[in-house]
């Protein structure tokens, strides 16, 4: 949590063209319960493992799953979502090599790993079923976007 809080923007801009800004000094404010930021944890990893596996689709889906669960729970500020959203993306790039600890001093960091970008990570044909079958469980067990469901005619945040 501490890592995704540390890459964190300072503003967001949304696709509409509304800026987030994030102050940084209110981090307890902005930052998320602890079992929210597990079923977000667990939500990159599926994301990563499918990554990993090439299923694009998947992941777009089971990240999009993630984000309606959490705008949909009326719960968060527009700063949290943002966090919740880097919490996702700050696990997938860790459990996929984009990015890793490193230790200097006794303090951590978070580092861009350039070699880890070069060893390829595999995924059989079984792993590859299996988080196909996990991430559709995941996404049918959530709200279903504005278009599948009865109210098709509703605005879909694309955030």
């Amino acid at each position: 949590m501490e890592y995704a809080w540390s890459l964190t923007p300072e503003a967001f801009t949304k696709p509409n063209g509304e800026t987030i800004l994030i102050d940084k000094s209110k981090k307890t404010e902005i930052m998320v319960p602890l079992e929210v930021a597990r079923d977000v944890i667990r939500a990159g990893r599926l994301s990563a493992h499918a990554q990993v596996c090439e299923l694009t689709q998947e992941q777009a889906d089971n990240h999009n799953s993630l984000m309606r669960r959490q705008l949909e729970s009326g719960k968060w500020t527009p700063q949290q979502i943002v966090y919740i959203n880097q919490l996702h993306l700050t696990v997938v790039m860790l459990l996929t090599g984009r990015i890793k600890l490193v230790e200097k001093d006794g303090d951590k960091e978070v580092v861009v790993d350039e070699e880890g970008q070069k060893k390829a990570q595999t995924c059989t044909a079984e792993q590859k079923q299996k988080v196909k079958e996990l991430i559709a469980a995941y996404v049918k067990s959530g709200p279903q976007p504005a278009a599948a469901t009865a109210n098709a005619g509703a605005p879909v945040n694309k955030n």
